[in-house]
């Protein structure tokens, strides 16, 4: 781990007697010097030496104890930062759940708010559109009257599942709560939102859900704007939630309890 050189002046600067070509004095001149520079220490006899360290302690002071408290004090720091690595995926973890719904496998209103938020900043600095999808499943306090909040609750996983495939990477899907979820389109104009939350409503009547030996026919109330990117984004949920409960009246569906 070190190499050490180590040779007193004295030892440097008397060269062997009898040798052909040699003095018994030191040389002196611009060339002796520079060739003795290296070497030459003040008439006490200091030692010249090259020395190397670990971890800033010299080889001189690396006693049997001290290596060992320095590989102990490394093990330990070792430690530390698996122990932090274990907790920062520990607080990712749990900043996922904080954002996923508790039935459904997507976002909860907390999480869409934040990301309708986000989305609309970005929009604002590059100049693109939002477009907003509010829908409500129609008559799910009738189903789960009838065959038990289970069904219910397979309902809106299926629903789910089919609005996350139904959409682009890029877009979020949420439940805001009861039978009602949220969809934010990236990068569209409002008519069409409006194209995507009609395909959406018909794709949800045409595809029922499995639920133990019974198929559960599912229809939904969709209503879509487009996003004014100054507005407040539960303002923005506030218009699509209205315009989907205006549907809803105008064909005279019973609204969710």
């Amino acid at each position: 781990m070190k190499i050490r050189d180590k040779r007193s002046i004295g030892e440097v600067a008397a060269p062997k007697s009898g040798a052909a070509g040699t003095s018994s004095t030191r040389a002196t001149g611009t060339a002796a010097y520079g060739a003795n520079a290296a070497l030459t220490a003040p008439a006490s006899g200091r030692v010249v030496s090259d020395s190397t360290s670990i971890q800033g302690v010299s080889e001189a002071e690396m006693t049997p104890s001290v290596r060992d408290a320095l590989m102990k004090l490394m093990g330990e720091v070792s430690q530390l930062r698996r122990e932090l690595a274990s907790v920062r995926e520990r607080l990712r973890d749990a900043e996922g759940l904080a954002d996923t719904d508790a039935l459904v496998p997507v976002y909860n209103r907390r999480a869409f708010v934040r990301e309708v938020t986000r989305a609309m900043s970005a929009a604002k600095r590059y100049g693109s559109s939002l477009g907003l999808i509010y829908l409500d499943l129609d008559g799910l306090k009738q189903l789960n009257d009838v065959h038990g909040h289970a069904a219910g609750d397979a309902a809106l996983r299926g629903v789910a599942t089919l609005l996350v495939a139904e959409v682009r990477e890029s877009d979020v899907v949420a439940r805001l709560g009861g039978d009602e979820f949220g969809i934010l389109l990236e990068h569209i104009s409002e008519s069409g939102a409006q194209k995507k939350a009609t395909d959406i409503e018909q794709r949800i009547r045409a595809t029922p859900v499995a639920f133990e030996d019974k198929t559960l026919s599912i229809s939904a109330s969709v209503g879509a704007v487009g996003l004014n990117l100054d507005e407040d984004p539960e303002q923005a949920l506030a218009r699509a939630d209205a315009l989907m409960y205006a549907m809803k009246k105008t064909r005279g569906t019973p609204q969710s309890e």
